[in-house]
């Protein structure tokens, strides 16, 4: 079961395993914000034992995350189903700017439920390594005998796929992770970055409003990591690509890392021109 939207690949990736897709309600374009009603409701209405795929942190496409009080009531439905969690963690570090906070959601499940919980993580964007595609697969397990068994399956799972995966980019992740000086440096810059966007997108907002827009534009800082929907309807996203140049999904998604001090006063503008 796959969060509506969510990274169009993840389709492609759960049918090849063998997997019967279907999608829960996630964002809610009058609010351009969380459906959290309509998700509760269609995780509850799958059959029992299903695998539900989550976001960890800085929902791809939408940057619309959970509140931890909407993350308990998530686990609360997972449970009640009897569900599995299968959270995608490609952007920790991404979101705050802080490994631990943008890992809260998936430790609240890990740590705090009794849900079967995987993750698939991702190295490829918070260490630069993205054609590397460097990351790692976690299963928590309940016993030690669980353990084994989910070990020995990963094991005849990766042989008959891979064998033996390439160690460049592995290597490069291990060392960042095992060196004290160099986890502290990723981990700073992991801040600044963070940063960075979160101040372009409160950037964007102030100069769509210096426009003169009588619109709501609080969804641009709710959202949070790279991505935003800007709320742009099809017809809008035409009219900014031709007549301001300004590129997007046409969805309206927009990658906030590609803002900067010289150009997110000419995005404002265009935004606002082409949805007043």
């Amino acid at each position: 079961m796959l969060p509506n939207p969510t990274w169009g690949n993840h389709f492609k990736v759960f049918r090849d395993a063998g997997f019967e897709t279907t999608t829960y309600r996630y964002y809610n374009k009058d609010t351009k914000g969380l459906d959290l009603e309509g998700m509760l409701s269609d995780i509850k209405a799958v059959p029992n034992e299903s695998v539900v795929l989550l976001h960890a942190v800085a929902h791809n496409p939408t940057g619309v995350d959970p509140t931890q009080d909407q993350w308990k009531a998530i686990a609360d439905a997972l449970a009640e189903k009897g569900h599995l969690a299968f959270f995608d963690m490609a952007y920790q570090g991404f979101a705050s700017g802080d490994l631990d906070q943008d890992a809260a959601a998936l430790r609240y499940f890990a740590h705090e439920t009794s849900i079967p919980t995987i993750l698939a993580q991702s190295f490829a964007k918070n260490m630069g390594l993205y054609g590397q595609r460097v990351g790692c697969a976690s299963v928590v397990c309940r016993s030690t005998e669980d353990a084994t068994r989910v070990q020995s399956q990963i094991k005849q799972l990766s042989r008959a796929m891979y064998s033996n995966p390439p160690l460049h980019g592995a290597r490069i992740a291990s060392e960042v992770l095992n060196d004290e000086a160099l986890y502290a440096q990723w981990r700073e810059e992991l801040a600044g970055m963070a940063t960075r966007t979160i101040q372009m997108r409160q950037a964007l907002k102030e100069n769509i409003l210096a426009q003169g827009s009588s619109l709501n534009w609080d969804h641009i800082t709710d959202q949070i990591g790279m991505f935003c929907y800007t709320g742009l309807t099809s017809d809008q996203v035409d009219k900014i690509t031709k007549e301001w140049h300004v590129y997007m999904t046409q969805d309206g998604r927009i990658s906030i890392a590609g803002l900067n001090t010289k150009n997110v006063a000419y995005v404002a503008e265009a935004i606002h021109s082409v949805s007043k």
